[in-house]
């Protein structure tokens, strides 16, 4: 026999039967009055007014609920009033709204044998009240242990350095799996969000190494080219300046750094800069000594 649903069913009939029923019985205690037997109708049609409370129950707005009829599913209500035969109808309430799941921290092995602690959280949500009560029991509890044994087969399979770079992709490929073996449950995994990835201490020094090494590395490529790129440019400089330009080059340097007389300035000037002043000088100095000695030897005659 096949089971018929009717979408969010508010029929009044259980809560307008109690109430025809005591009328009817007030109406036969009005027709036999004064006869004993009108008391006894008077009686029936009070305590038929006993269950109007329990034939009358109320959702919340962000409520669903479930109708079994001697314990079999009859109809599906939603928000507001909605009324049930009492005694032989019961209904269980499900929350609609969306749920955060945490998931405690749990020491995995990743693919490269690192063991990191993960936690995450994962935000749920029931779409069909029916199945999230009926095929499966306590689904909030259902979900977090599913999501958790999901996470460490996930975490697992991949290396450390994937996991730190792509957390959204291993959380959202978390909640891939727990959506597509959860659908029978009557929810929806929104999403799956890895809160926390906690490595070992001797771990977290090894890779901290590894980054002032990767940052120094850098450094030093940074430093050589840029003095690769000075080397080229002083020698374009140097081939456009001639000896003397270098020259006055090294004065107006030394000019620049001698206004602190407290300084003791030693520099080196090469000599090819000052190749022809040298010469210059050695030749006049020759000069010099040659007309000394001539002039010594004419005093000397004389």
């Amino acid at each position: 026999m096949s089971e018929k649903t009717i979408e969010y069913s508010r029929s009044p009939a259980p809560f307008a039967f109690f109430i025809i029923l005591s009328l009817v019985f007030i109406v036969l205690a009005l027709l036999n009055y004064p006869s004993p037997i009108a008391l006894l109708y008077g009686l029936i049609a009070a305590v038929s007014l006993f269950p109007l409370p329990a034939t009358v129950a109320i959702n919340k707005e962000w409520e669903e609920a479930i109708i079994l009829r001697f314990g079999k599913f009859q109809r599906l209500v939603g928000p507001g009033f909605f009324f049930k035969w009492p005694y032989i109808e019961t209904f269980l309430k499900q929350d609609k709204r969306i749920i955060n799941l945490d998931i405690q921290r749990q020491e995995v092995m990743t693919k490269d044998n690192i063991s990191v602690t993960v936690d995450a959280v994962v935000f749920v949500k029931v779409v069909n009240t029916k199945y999230s009560i009926v095929n499966i029991r306590n689904v909030w509890d259902s979900v977090m242990k599913y999501a958790q044994t999901t996470m460490r087969d996930v975490v697992g399979d991949v290396e450390l350095d994937e996991l730190l770079a792509r957390r959204d992709e291993v959380a959202e490929k978390i909640a891939n799996i727990v959506e597509r073996e959860t659908q029978e449950w009557g929810v929806d995994i929104i999403s799956v969000k890895l809160q926390t990835v906690e490595l070992p201490e001797d771990m977290k020094r090894v890779i901290a190494r590894q980054a002032e090494a990767e940052r120094e590395k850098r450094a030093v490529i940074i430093k050589s080219e840029g003095e690769l790129t000075a080397a080229e440019n002083l020698e374009r400089a140097v081939q456009k300046m001639s000896n003397r330009a270098m020259y006055l080059r090294t004065l107006s340097s030394l000019e620049d750094i001698s206004f602190d007389q407290s300084n003791t300035i030693v520099f080196a000037v090469p000599m090819d800069i000052v190749k022809g002043e040298i010469i210059g000088l050695s030749a006049f100095a020759g000069a010099t000594k040659t007309t000394k000695e001539v002039q010594k030897s004419k005093d000397k005659k004389k």
